[in-house]
């Protein structure tokens, strides 16, 4: 089917999970910590839908179901089966958030094969978080709109794109909080590995559907490497599925994928006990296409681009286990979506 059709029979299948869903008393991903709404809210979904690209080019109806949710696999069966041949299943782990307290943990600094030293100029894939996070990954200097920027604007101003979960880290954080590099899991401390201050975020909050977890940085010094390690990175395009995919973080440093789906909604992420399970609505899938893994705990704020320097999207939640090899599956936020919500651009 062409994306048009998918679009459509992706909705008329989304009512009919939930319709399932509500009949079989499923009670979905618990929210631990946040108001009974936001328990409501993903309660509902036992599914993720979206569109899976075919390899004559066409697409089919991606369908994503955890184990452990009850009543899930019963339910994407009866999905599955109303969409016809078209379909792509896959189960996948746990979905969470790759950074930040309370949610994925970053791995270990001894066993990230990534960048957690302290590096000047800053470049994208080194570890960096707020100052009261754990560790998260530089994805990619921009600049901002002046309508965004406070009072004194600064042309010439260099920010820092991750996710809200790095730089801000809980709904606590403030803007002029403290961002180190390397982050603090890594010996991150301030004032010694001061960088910047947190600028600008897109809120997250219980009971909102989502598109983004992003945020930005001002650096106190305008002086970096953008071109680490496939050149300047200044284009960026939607993903329509199939596209080889590269990304540098700082716990798996570069590593290769494809993207498996586009357009995916209802994906449940655990946010730990301040905000419990989020959802949201038009995400990317990236499943590996090497040896290990496409993204692990640290990860997060990782910008993902095509092979030709493109980028798609920000990096922000994975699972461990799931997708074809079993490595798990990663989850992108649209760069498109990322930098308008942010008025920001890629550093030219």
């Amino acid at each position: 089917m062409d994306q048009q059709e998918a679009r459509e029979i992706k909705s008329q299948l989304a009512g009919y999970a939930r319709e399932l869903a509500e009949r079989s008393g499923a009670p979905g991903i618990e929210a631990s910590g946040v108001p009974d709404a936001a328990a409501t809210l993903v309660r509902a979904p036992s599914l993720a839908l979206g569109l899976a690209p075919r390899a004559d080019g066409r697409y089919a109806i991606a369908v994503r179901y955890r184990l452990g949710v009850p009543a899930a696999r019963s339910i994407a069966r009866k999905v599955a089966a109303e969409a016809g041949e078209t379909v792509d299943v896959r189960r996948t782990g746990r979905i969470r958030a790759l950074a930040g307290p309370g949610v994925r943990p970053p791995v270990v600094t001894a066993l990230a094969v990534g960048e957690t030293d302290r590096v000047r100029p800053l470049r994208p894939g080194v570890s960096i978080a707020n100052v009261d996070v754990t560790a998260g990954t530089l994805g990619a200097f921009v600049r901002v709109a002046p309508a965004v920027g406070a009072a004194g604007y600064d042309p010439a101003a260099v920010h820092v794109l991750s996710n809200w979960h790095v730089l801000v880290g809980s709904p606590s954080g403030q803007v002029g909080d403290v961002v180190v590099q390397p982050g603090p899991a890594d010996g991150g401390r301030a004032p010694g590995d001061r960088v910047g201050t947190l600028a600008s975020l897109v809120p997250l909050a219980a009971g909102v559907t989502q598109t983004v977890d992003a945020a930005l940085a001002l650096l106190d010094d305008p002086v970096v490497d953008p071109a680490y390690p496939v050149g300047r990175i200044t284009r960026t395009a939607v993903a329509l599925g199939g596209e080889a995919v590269g990304k540098i973080g700082r716990t798996t440093g570069v590593t290769a994928g494809r993207v498996t789906a586009i357009e995916l909604d209802d994906v449940v992420v655990g946010y730990g006990d301040e905000l419990g399970a989020l959802r949201f609505d038009d995400q990317v899938e990236v499943e590996s296409t090497g040896d290990g893994p496409f993204s692990r705990g640290g990860d997060s704020g990782s910008l993902v681009y095509r092979d030709d320097g493109v980028a798609l999207g920000l990096l922000f939640a994975g699972s461990e286990t799931g997708g074809t090899d079993g490595t798990g599956l990663t989850y992108c936020n649209p760069i498109g979506t990322v930098l308008e919500r942010l008025g920001a651009t890629l550093l030219a």
